[in-house]
């Protein structure tokens, strides 16, 4: 289902802004959720296109927007926001109108660092558009350092590999006009930021990823069947998006594990906080991640994180929870579970700067650099 809608404005001297959300996934709602609930001074208007259909969503997003919103593109805004999975470059052919309006892209993740699940797909289609809207946008934001140096990184190898044509050091503009600025999170449960957090016996173990393989789920429970093996106590909270295609480790751990699970598949959000009040540790084994958003979640919820040293972890995860990424992962992961679960007690992750509360005005500041005066 496509998704448009408006915030009504109660001036007429608000900023209006136009929000373009090209694969509308759960993190792109959360992200652009946030941002307008904070921000309530702007007139926010918002298409968001569905997360399905990844490669003609990516390809085809510019000619869905030009010829199915017509009206709400012609309207006037004095900011277009659009994430990097937007074809800026096509909708701006397609409607010259939006090519005098300012505009900022978003990146919640780059396709030079994802793991692809089909190599022979046209990644490189998807690539290139992704270079393209970033050369043509006015300002451009990261959600993490390893998002931005790895999206330069790959771009820069792959315009390399091009034949001729590129202009000697094309990215530098664009280089120029990035930040890291992170998604939110919501900061309700207000909790000490520092001093020692107790572990309980048992344990409760949380696992709160999409059940997809780029999160490597497989990796958790072969871990976590080391540590029952080893005799340790705990009880496991699996949480998370789950699609039709689900990974057999799932099916093979939901039995295995039966005695020890206390919550299996997606939760309400008010249930789903509960269970990261009461928990003890929040574990990721993922190869894809940009952020972070559930491990941050967890952790700004009290839980002690217990993740692979690679993607964005390094940003927050202090290094004593950090297990090794590139050896026998799963027996990585377990000695480093065993020692937190032994150690008794834990030091708390302070994750306040990621807080909406501690971000907003930093948004703003980008917002109003850029509007139309």
């Amino acid at each position: 289902m496509f998704v448009i809608y408006c915030m009504v404005a109660l001036s007429l001297t608000k900023k209006r802004i136009l929000l373009l959300s090209g694969y509308d996934a759960a993190s792109h709602r959360h992200w652009r959720d946030i941002l307008i609930d904070a921000m309530p001074q702007y007139h926010w208007t918002v298409l968001a296109l569905p997360d399905r259909h990844f490669f003609w969503r990516a390809r085809g997003n510019g000619l869905t927007y030009a010829f199915s919103h017509a009206e709400q593109l012609s309207a006037h805004y004095d900011l277009i926001i659009a994430t990097s999975m937007v074809d800026l470059c096509s909708l701006r052919g397609f409607v010259p109108a939006l090519a005098s309006i300012p505009t900022l892209i978003y990146f919640h993740e780059n396709q030079f660092a994802s793991p692809m699940t089909k190599p022979g797909s046209n990644i490189v289609n998807v690539q290139l558009t992704s270079i393209y809207s970033a050369l043509c946008a006015d300002r451009i934001l990261f959600n993490s350092q390893f998002n931005m140096d790895s999206f330069y990184q790959g771009a820069q190898a792959l315009l390399k590999k091009m034949p001729d044509g590129v202009p000697r050091d094309v990215l530098a503009i664009s280089m120029d006009s990035s930040t890291v600025l992170p998604v939110p999170i919501y900061s309700d449960k207000k909790i000490p930021e520092t001093g020692k957090v107790p572990i309980h016996t048992p344990v409760e173990i949380v696992w709160n990823h999409r059940w997809e393989y780029d999160k490597q789920p497989e990796v958790f429970f072969d871990a976590i069947n080391k540590l029952e093996i080893a005799g340790v106590d705990f009880r496991l909270h699996v949480m998370g998006q789950s699609f039709r295609e689900i990974p057999g480790c799932f099916n093979v751990a939901a039995h295995r594990f039966e005695d020890k699970i206390i919550t299996w598949g997606h939760q309400p959000s008010e249930q789903y906080n509960k269970i990261l009040d009461q928990a003890d540790i929040v574990v990721s084994t993922a190869i894809h991640d940009f952020q972070g958003l559930s491990l941050l979640q967890a952790i700004s919820r009290g839980c002690i994180p217990v993740a692979p040293d690679r993607v964005a972890y390094p940003e927050y995860v202090p290094a004593s929870q950090l297990y090794d990424g590139d050896s026998d992962e799963a027996t990585a992961l377990f000695d480093k579970l065993r020692r937190t679960v032994e150690s008794s007690q834990s030091l708390r992750v302070d994750v306040s700067r990621f807080y909406i509360d501690e971000l907003v005005d930093q948004y703003h500041s980008v917002i109003e650099s850029l509007v139309i005066k």
